[in-house]
């Protein structure tokens, strides 16, 4: 899929994620974070081949393994997030002009996020469960050295 088509169609996943009831976004980030626990072994697997291609003296390699703590840690931090009070619609401020017009300025999806990060395969459902529960859809594209583990956490 090319980058434009891609970012269309992402776009449009954002315009109707601003209308799921947060309520809702979170039950999906407790199913995701299920899904990435039922998943264990496979993530563990797709995380060895990126482990495996790294020199061993990299620095990032500890950054970039996976466990099956770490996994239940990824997890959790989905749950809390999914827990975390829904930032939409909230007011911001609110004030009258002098021709008695009032404005009121309140906190809306962004609609698309699109992050580009490191290896480290944790930030893939971090900066997913966190642009879910704002509402908002997002385009991620990590580091090639965590490309097999964060596929696998998609």
């Amino acid at each position: 899929m090319e980058y434009e088509s891609l970012f269309k169609a992402a776009r449009k996943a954002g315009t109707a994620l601003a209308d799921v009831e947060p309520e809702r976004l979170g039950r999906i980030l407790q199913h995701a974070a299920r899904l990435l626990r039922g998943h264990t072994p496979a993530l563990l697997e797709a995380n060895a081949r990126d482990i495996e291609a790294m020199p061993a003296s990299s620095p990032m390699l500890d950054r970039l393994r996976l466990t099956p703590e770490r996994i239940g840690s990824i997890a959790s931090d989905m749950e809390a997030v999914s827990h975390l009070r829904s930032p939409q619609g909230e007011e911001l401020a609110r004030w009258t002009r002098p021709n008695g017009m009032t404005i009121t300025k309140v906190q809306v999806p962004l609609g698309l996020v699109a992050i580009i990060y490191e290896s480290r395969p944790n930030v893939t459902s971090d900066a997913a469960a966190l642009a879910l529960k704002a509402g908002s859809a997002c385009v991620l594209r990590c580091g090639r050295d965590a490309w097999a583990s964060c596929h696998a956490i998609v």
